[in-house]
């Protein structure tokens, strides 16, 4: 029964860095998710190009509003920031997709 509560309190405290991390990183404040800061090597380029129109659009909507923010050194009233619990990892699924089907052709093409 002690290491029920050990592994509540640590867990807890890995929430609470992750939501500190998240405030902390800025892309919040300019309305971005975190997928929209993932570096876009050819894995995520296929991806995006996977995406669905309303996502893809979306998608650049707010790149396009957080560089125009950017440029003017400003950002969002902080009730348009977007918010940890309300994170949505849009691009994961695509590009577990993508990188499953690259190691597929890789292992393909060793044969």
């Amino acid at each position: 029964m002690a290491g029920r509560p050990a592994v509540s309190s640590s867990s807890r405290l890995l929430e609470m860095m992750r939501k500190w991390y998240y405030n902390a990183a800025g892309f919040n404040k300019l309305g971005l998710l975190r997928d929209d800061t993932i570096y876009e090597d050819e894995d995520v380029k296929e991806a995006i190009r996977r995406l669905p129109e309303n996502l893809y659009n979306d998608r650049m909507f707010r790149i396009k509003r957080a560089l125009d923010l950017s440029m003017k050194h400003q950002i969002l009233p902080k009730e348009q920031w977007t918010k940890y619990e309300e994170e949505n990892y849009y691009l994961e699924p695509y590009l577990k997709e993508v990188i499953r089907e690259r190691k597929e052709r890789e292992e393909w093409e060793k044969k």
